[in-house]
């Protein structure tokens, strides 16, 4: 997409980001979308759900933060929070009581913040995979 980023750009890169397979993957995708203007982080985790949220919102502020996606203020920590508990809720009907295991990705270009996460989840061999997403924006 040319032009200037919007809010599906950026939500696209987000998700993008949070597919990547492997860090050398990760590495190249946030390096071709800061050559668009698009900031970015990235997020793994793994573990069980309830008790993954807070922590996944904490990391998600934290790598945001230290990737220079948003500044250390209320505003932008609220954004990456709030867009991060979003998506996390709209994978919880199935990972609730069961294990997840996948990435976040964090993107933002201008006042758009969006974060994305790619989860596996599930009990033994018996997989499923999610998607969520929140977006944000911070002024």
């Amino acid at each position: 997409m040319g032009g200037n980023p919007g809010s599906k750009r950026v939500a696209a890169a987000a998700l993008r980001l949070a597919m990547s397979e492997s860090r050398e993957d990760e590495h190249e995708l946030r390096r071709m979308f800061l050559q668009e203007g698009i900031r970015t982080a990235a997020v793994d985790y793994g573990g069980e759900f309830v008790p993954a949220v807070k922590k996944i919102i904490e990391r998600a502020v934290v790598a945001a933060k230290r990737e220079g996606v948003i500044r250390e203020s209320h505003p932008e920590e609220g954004a990456v929070a709030g867009a991060t508990h979003e998506a996390m809720m709209q994978i919880m009907p199935k990972a609730v009581g069961l294990n997840i295991g996948g990435k976040v990705g964090i993107a933002r270009y201008q006042d758009h913040i969006s974060v994305a996460i790619f989860f596996g989840i599930g009990l033994l061999h018996l997989d499923e995979v999610a998607v969520g997403m929140g977006h944000r924006a911070a002024l």
